[in-house]
């Protein structure tokens, strides 16, 4: 199955590139890899605003980094045209905007990272990764997660 026929069953229409920020790209592509830039939580074209463990659940914070991995695929689509062309993803980094005693960071994480294996399938989606908790994440977004991915 391809991975449009894949969103498609899965109810999923990728977003348009965001024009960033700040002094940045939304993506490079150097050689066969592909590596984007951190993408906020967005809620209903918002920022997700929020911290975990303080006016956050794990389970919505879950649904914040799937919706950011919805936003990473389609600025993975506009970087290199096809989502069929995409041999790996490569890693995640996962910032979850969190108070000093929340530890269910890879919990929240988990929201992209199963995505991400639904869509790309076992092999081509599973990758490493790593979730950090911090103080603040740019306009007070709940989480924020970078991709790289290996193209044919």
């Amino acid at each position: 199955m391809s991975i449009y026929a894949k969103l498609s069953q899965l109810g999923i229409t990728l977003p348009p590139v965001a024009a960033p920020a700040a002094a940045y790209v939304p993506y490079v592509l150097t050689g066969n890899m592909v590596f984007l830039s951190g993408h906020i939580a967005k809620k209903d074209g918002k920022v997700w605003v929020g911290q975990l463990g303080k006016n956050m659940s794990t389970e919505e914070g879950k649904a914040a980094a799937r919706a950011v991995a919805i936003d990473l695929m389609g600025t993975l689509h506009a970087a290199v045209g096809d989502l069929n062309r995409v041999k790996r993803i490569v890693k995640l980094m996962s910032l979850v905007n969190s108070t000093g005693d929340f530890t269910e960071q890879h919990l929240v994480t988990n929201g992209a990272s199963e995505l991400i294996g639904e869509v790309f399938g076992a092999e081509q989606g599973a990758h490493a990764r790593c979730a950090f908790g911090v103080a603040q994440i740019p306009l007070g977004a709940c989480v924020e997660i970078e991709l790289i991915a290996e193209v044919a």
